[in-house]
């Protein structure tokens, strides 16, 4: 398994990640021993790069990923953990971001205990509090690096504008924002800008939500998944469109003998070598798939290939809702 930097770090990490979003329902039912398999096909695979959240599967995430370290202690040293805070609720139980100090550590030490570790490799402010200086959430997370709660701090779904105000403060060593074949945004601006500064960005959704894989969720599946049900790239007619012009691309991946999932895998690693991919699945099979991407070599012509049959702008509707826009900087 090929390796990359996670930012200025020094920490050395798997091209590609895996996102534990997927040990939540949030993309249908799994159970313990189905996420404890895919840890399995990381560790035999050398893919280290774990990343998690506090508030994935209300905690569900982290404390199963706590009970396989538990299971196999010696395995600790063989993930690069990473996880997030800030998104919380208010009195009446609403959606809220708190990035105050008090907040994020008692957070952080929440998850320490739920994933029965010391320290985590990376932690990440997950959303903006938007009245709350970025400057003062960064030397927040500088603190809790001094702490040694955690080894490497980052953002989550930040403007390069927003970075470069919070690298002025501390290293910043990740960004994670959505960033496939599908959603290409982070071209405009973020790519270059943690280039710059020598900070990774973490890709989340790399396959396009399965829309860039072999067996994407079809209309009769769609209202199974909560997130899908508003999601504009899923209503009806979007979703059919956005099936019609990537089976192009499924077609092309099988002429060129790859799962499609491993091809957009491996054009989002021809980005850069700051970019680090975390797919999440449920299925091992489709973990390997991704993995495949690891060691495709593309050249100028494939990347030209990829890109004629999805060229930039091709999907239909916005990647998010107007509720699912509140948090997330927009910035182009």
């Amino acid at each position: 398994m090929q390796q990359r930097m996670l930012g200025k770090s020094g920490i050395a990490v798997s091209a590609l990640g895996y996102g534990a979003m997927s040990f939540s329902d949030f993309y249908g039912k799994t159970t313990e021993e189905a996420s404890h398999a895919v840890l399995d096909a990381m560790i035999e695979t050398g893919v280290t790069h774990l990343d998690t959240s506090n508030i994935y599967g209300n905690g569900r995430s982290e404390t199963w990923i706590g009970s396989y370290l538990a299971r196999n202690p010696a395995a600790r040293d063989r993930f690069v953990i990473a996880t997030k805070a800030g998104i919380s609720k208010d009195a009446e139980g609403r959606r809220c971001f708190d990035n105050t100090p008090t907040h994020l550590e008692g957070e952080l030490d929440k998850s320490l205990q739920k994933l029965g570790v010391d320290h985590v490799d990376l932690f990440y402010v997950h959303r903006r509090q938007e009245d709350l200086p970025i400057e003062e959430v960064t030397e927040t997370l500088a603190r809790l690096k001094a702490k040694g709660k955690t080894r490497a701090i980052g953002f989550s779904e930040i403007a390069p504008s927003s970075l470069r105000r919070a690298a002025a403060v501390a290293p910043i060593d990740a960004v994670q924002s959505e960033y496939s074949l599908q959603t290409r945004s982070p071209e405009l601006g973020l790519v270059q800008t943690c280039a710059e500064l020598g900070t990774a960005l973490v890709a989340f959704s790399p396959v396009g939500r399965s829309l860039l894989t072999d067996a994407p969720i079809r209309p009769d599946r769609r209202g199974e998944v909560a997130f899908l049900k508003s999601n504009p790239r899923f209503m009806p007619g979007n979703h059919e469109a956005n099936l019609e012009i990537t089976d192009r691309f499924r077609a092309l991946a099988a002429d060129m003998g790859e799962p499609a999932a491993a091809l957009a895998i491996a054009w989002l690693l021809a980005q850069g070598d700051h970019i680090l991919p975390i797919p999440g699945t449920r299925s091992v099979q489709h973990f390997h798939e991704a993995v495949r991407g690891t060691e495709i070599a593309l050249t100028a012509g494939d990347i030209a290939r990829i890109e004629s049959v999805l060229p930039v702008g091709w999907a239909h509707g916005d990647r998010y809702d107007t509720v699912q826009w509140v948090g997330p900087e927009r910035y182009c």
